[in-house]
């Protein structure tokens, strides 16, 4: 069996010490999902959005919002800033601050539908890369990601994860109201 797990279930409590994890490594029934099966999850989640973000015409993904939210544009920023970013704090363990990611500041280059594409594709990349770094422990420690939100890499991971889906369940709405059939939200292929 492949040293490379992930989520684990325990039997005992929810937290599980790092010294123990070869032990629940070499069990297959406590696996719950391997490393790559979640990045391809992710990834999942990314060929999606990367296709609602096509479906916007250019006049609207920054410049169209609905009762007073943000543009779809500027949730895709936020995205790219928590996958970006925040998978560079999950290899290094260094995190930039949130109010200095480029959503917060407002200073991002991505100003035009296809820069934004562009740098998402980018990132596509820079996950695929970088995941690779990551060791099974690494899933299971403690950090202070964007100096704001404590908890396990995993967890930090899960919210990258959520917080596209919720901004994509939002543009989806916007997407109707301009008249635009958006992409099926089961399309991760």
């Amino acid at each position: 069996m492949s040293h490379r797990l992930l989520c684990f279930i325990s039997k005992t409590n929810n937290t599980m010490e790092t010294n123990s994890i070869n032990q629940q490594v070499n069990n297959p029934a406590e696996m719950i999902i391997s490393p790559e099966a979640l990045l391809e999850h992710w990834q999942g989640h990314r060929r999606l959005t990367r296709k609602v973000i096509e479906a916007f015409p250019e006049d609207k993904l920054f410049g169209y919002s609905v009762a007073g939210m943000r543009s779809f544009g500027d949730m895709a920023i936020e995205i790219m800033d928590m996958s970006s970013d925040g998978m560079n704090g999950v290899v290094t363990g260094q995190w930039k601050p949130i109010n200095e990611l480029d959503h917060a500041t407002g200073k991002s280059s991505a100003k035009t539908k296809e820069t934004v594409l562009q740098q998402w594709d980018q990132i596509t990349e820079q996950l695929n890369k970088s995941w690779q770094q990551l060791s099974p422990e690494r899933f299971l420690e403690v950090e202070l990601a964007f100096g704001a939100y404590e908890g396990k890499i995993i967890d930090t991971l899960f919210y990258f994860i959520d917080n596209e889906i919720h901004h994509r369940a939002q543009s989806y709405v916007y997407l109707r109201s301009l008249g635009i059939e958006p992409p099926a939200f089961w399309d991760r292929f």
